[in-house]
């Protein structure tokens, strides 16, 4: 059956790229909706969750509705809402990008989880499975989907920086997974890059505080690492929320090799352009239960405390 969260839930924060101050809410929507971003600040203006709507940027996963209205940086509040299996929701965001907060998606967790769940018993769910394997390429980067009965995600990176070297995951998403062991994991930069980002307008908002930030064989954010391998973490992180944007649950395999957010898009817009490669399908509860928000409840008993700080419920 569907989820919707069962009251708001709200955030306050600062863009990253923008430093704006920007609030966010999560409000609940009816069966068969979807995630819909809604524009306060341009007459309510809504632009959908979708792959389609998907336009190339800089650095992060944007947004556009075709008529003037966008939103940015969406990528760690669809994880959140994939993650734990909330399938319907209205986000209202008050500006042009939602509120970084701490750099991943565990303030986005705790305040969903804090405002409630609420299932939609009288809706079925519906799932794509991926019946063919899609892969899209790009120098020695590639993102690859194939055939799987639950999502599954395998992904590594590797950078000249010791601090962060090559790392390598996999993980079955199903079982409270994103919330046990993906969703406290920060967003990551060079310190190299940072001065470059500034210069050319992004990262504006970006501190030590909401981004991992590395310099050769150090870690310059106060605290250190929240996990050994926390940016190999976060880019799976990214790839939950930017496959989301799938508009409905997948059941495939995902693997990405020095992958990002544009090439996540061009592989689902390569698998539409499939009518072979997946189908529709109404998931039974046996299904239900290998989508990664079951058991999510269960999971959130493991709470990052960082998290706890940042999300205003």
């Amino acid at each position: 059956m569907q989820t919707t969260i069962a009251q708001k839930a709200q955030f306050r924060g600062v863009g990253l790229h923008s430093g704006a101050a920007v609030r966010l809410t999560i409000l609940p929507a009816p069966a068969d909706h979807g995630i819909v971003f809604v524009r306060t600040d341009l007459d309510r203006a809504r632009i959908p969750a979708r792959w389609d709507h998907v336009t190339p940027s800089q650095l992060c996963t944007l947004l556009d509705n075709g008529r003037g209205a966008t939103v940015s940086t969406v990528e760690h509040v669809m994880a959140a809402l994939s993650g734990t299996g909330i399938n319907n929701a209205v986000v209202e965001v008050n500006g042009p990008e939602v509120p970084i907060l701490d750099g991943s998606s565990a303030p986005f967790v705790q305040g969903l989880l804090e405002a409630g769940l609420r299932q939609q018993p009288d809706a079925p769910l519906r799932a794509i499975r991926v019946l063919r394997e899609v892969e899209v390429q790009q120098g020695e980067a590639f993102a690859r989907l194939s055939p799987a009965d639950r999502l599954e995600i395998h992904f590594d990176i590797d950078f000249v920086d010791a601090a962060i070297g090559h790392q390598e995951k996999r993980l079955d998403m199903a079982n409270g997974t994103f919330v046990h062991e993906l969703m406290d994991s920060r967003t990551f930069c060079r310190q190299a890059d940072v001065v470059k980002m500034q210069q050319n307008g992004l990262a504006l908002g970006g501190t030590y505080l909401n981004a991992v930030v590395f310099d050769g064989d150090k870690v310059l954010s106060p605290g250190g690492l929240r996990h050994r391998d926390e940016a190999v973490r976060h880019k799976m992180l990214d790839a939950v929320g930017d496959l989301a944007l799938a508009g409905a649950p997948l059941l495939a395999r995902y693997t990405g090799h020095r992958a990002g957010h544009a090439m996540t898009n061009r592989l689902l817009r390569a698998l539409f352009a499939r009518p072979d490669a997946w189908e529709w399908v109404t998931l039974t509860p046996a299904m239900e239960s290998r989508l990664p928000g079951a058991g999510v409840l269960a999971a959130a008993a493991r709470f990052a405390p960082h998290a706890r700080q940042l999300a205003v419920a």
